[in-house]
Order: structure tokens, then sequence, then C-alpha cells
């Protein structure tokens, strides 16, 4: 099989090593020859990396980097069975993508995105054959996440969805399926986990005792902030925006204006040497220990935010129960699916918090969904 990948940055390339480790013959397209030849040194290092650490044998490593060709020409795609587009975005440019893709590909070839968060069938909309074109969305880093989240458009046949899924399974992935809704599973329930976070820190608490809260009492491998920081402001900032425009500016994913200064301020995170936290080797951190009864009450507030939007997302068909609590157990590693989680925390005990929380602020973004008031468990 022949995937073509379009765009080779992060993840055009880790998605290409995926499908290169899979025995297939994978061309990755990019208009720039410079960022072409970094992304195949970049490979070549990261195999050699995989060979050196044992992970891999040599043979299997040359055989990954013989199986990427790397090239500035769109007509390479010709003979490709599979195009995973995973370039900037923009819903215009990506439907110019595909309609100059559709011109070079086979009437068979299956058409993919790979967006994080933006409607596929209005990807779908600018193509000739637009049944055959769907949602493939990757998580960061593509080669080491599990999950792969599938959102068929409007217009999507059947049976692309069917051939997609098998293709991706048999890239040793767990897929899911989810509705084409804005952030799909993922970027639309993890909200809360950052934007609840930073309401909490704008009212007085200090970055180092949310994090602490949040890996301490939740056993969360990492807090909002440092996550976020990990993540990139410039990007996490762009996919809340994107969801919150989408829900036709639903207060429930209003941005902070926290996150947008940091973001002005190109304090992106990690990358940037600067972020929520200070990454410079003079920077001092916290030392203050908060107290469990801090902690939980710090916890109990995230916590159902994160429940109410996975349990909203259940009861609008976003996806089924099964593939939302994957899809947060997989794709952004939580300790446990949250649907289970409310059912220890008690959804009447989840419903009472936000209803308390709705009475203090009587802001829309804490209105509790009804699959919580009309269920005694799920």
């Amino acid at each position: 099989m022949i995937v073509g990948i379009i765009g080779c940055g992060t993840m055009g390339s880790g998605i290409a090593q995926v499908a290169a480790s899979n025995n297939n013959k994978v061309v990755v397209v990019d208009t720039n020859e410079i960022a072409l030849q970094k992304a195949q040194e970049a490979m070549r290092l990261a195999i050699d990396k995989l060979v050196s650490k044992g992970k891999i044998d040599a043979e299997m490593g040359a055989k990954i980097l013989n199986n990427i060709t790397w090239t500035s020409s769109m007509s390479t795609l010709t003979e490709s069975s599979l195009i995973i587009e995973a370039i900037v975005e923009k819903i215009e440019i990506k439907q110019s993508l595909f309609q100059s893709v559709e011109s070079i590909v086979t009437d068979s070839c299956i058409l993919a995105s790979n967006t994080s968060s933006l409607s596929i069938t209005s990807i779908a909309s600018s193509c000739r054959i637009p049944e055959r074109v769907i949602g493939i969305h990757f998580f960061n880093p593509a080669t080491l996440m599990q999950l792969v989240e599938i959102v068929p458009a409007l217009q999507t046949r059947e049976q692309i969805t069917t051939e997609a899924k098998r293709i991706i399974d048999s890239w040793g992935k767990t897929t899911v399926l989810a509705k084409d809704t804005p952030g799909f599973i993922v970027n639309r329930i993890a909200r809360p986990f950052y934007s609840e976070a930073i309401r909490i820190h704008e009212e007085g608490t200090p970055i180092e005792i949310i994090d602490q809260a949040l890996k301490t009492i939740g056993g969360f491998k990492m807090g909002p902030f440092e996550l976020m920081d990990l993540i990139g402001h410039d990007v996490n900032y762009a996919v809340t925006e994107s969801v919150w425009t989408s829900f036709f500016y639903d207060q429930k994913y209003t941005p902070s204006f926290t996150q947008k200064r940091l973001v002005e301020a190109k304090w992106l995170g990690r990358k940037s040497g600067r972020g929520f936290y200070n990454y410079t080797e003079d920077a001092t951190s916290l030392n203050t220990q908060p107290d469990l009864r801090t902690m939980q009450t710090i916890f109990d507030r995230v916590i159902v935010m994160l429940i109410n939007e996975a349990a909203n997302a259940l009861f609008l068909k976003v996806a089924s129960k099964d593939d939302i609590e994957l899809a947060m157990t997989k794709g952004v590693n939580y300790p446990k699916g949250l649907l289970q989680w409310a059912n220890e925390i008690g959804l009447k005990n989840v419903v009472n918090k936000l209803d308390e929380l709705y009475q203090l602020y009587q802001e829309d973004r804490y209105r509790c969904t009804p699959a919580l008031r009309n269920n005694d468990r799920f």
C-alpha cells in the first residue's frame, strides 16, 4: 500500500514513520525544501536512536527509512491508496489542498485530514467526491500515542469509515469513532482540564498548587499548567479558540485572557523557555506545601467539569461510552475513564458540585448536562 503524507512537520513526519514501520510505502510531500531536508534528517536520527536503544534492529531501521520518499512534488501522490493531510489548521488552505490532491489521485483513494478540531464535513464539501473524505486524527507524538480518532464527515461513505479504521487498526493503533463536532472527543472533553485550572489560578491560587492537586489527588501524570507548557500555548490556545468559535461562542469553551497574554508575549512554554513556568536555569519554584483539603477542593472542581463534558458528549451521541473512555485514557493518558470516575464519585455528588458552582458564579459554563441528572450511574 502507498500512503501519501502532506506536510513534513512534527505530525506529518510522525505519521509517516508509523505508516512506514508497518510495511507501507510512504510519500511525504512538502513544498518547503529546507523543511523536507530537516525532517528527513530528524527521522534518520530518530531511527538511529531506536536502533541504539535496542527498540528495533538495524535492518528494520533501514527498512523504515527506505520505505519513505521525501519530495516537494505533488505528482508523486498519483498511486497512493490513502492520503493523510497534516498541514496548518486553516480551513480554507485545507479545502484548497484537497481540491488539488483530488485532481492527482485515483477516485478510489481515501482522502484524510489529521485536523484536531476543524470540520471534516466542510473540508469534504470542497471535493468532487466528498464521500471519500474522512478525518484521521493522530495525537502528538504520533509514534508513541496509541489513540487515533476516526471522524466521518456527513458525506463519508460507510465503507470508507470501515476501511480507514481497518488500516489504522492494522498499524497497531487504538481507534475510536467520533461524530464530526468541534474538537471531536478528546479536544472537546479535555477543555476544562485547562480552562478551569486557569480560572482557579486567576482567583489567586498558585499554579504549582493546582498542578500538585491534580497529580496528588487525581493521579494525573502532569498538572494542567505543566501540560499546557509542554504542548505549547500557541497550539493549546488555538485549539481552545477554535472549539469556542465552532460552538457558536458557547461560554463553556471561552478562552482565557491569561493564556492569550502568554501567546502575545511569545511565552509559549518549554519550547520558548518560559510559559506558566520559567525554564531558565535561575528560575525558582514555589515551596509552599498545600494541605490535603485545599488540594481536594481544587481536584473536585476540575474533575466535575471534566465529567460534565464527558457525560454531555455521551448524551449528544458524539461517541459511544466505550470510545469516550478509551479516548481520554489513551489520547491524553487520564488515569481512568471520566464516566468510570463519575460512577465512583457518585452522579448525585457531581450534580451537587456543579449546581453549587453555578449558584456561586451564575455562569453558563457550569450548567449541568441532563445526562448526569437523568442517570444514577453510567
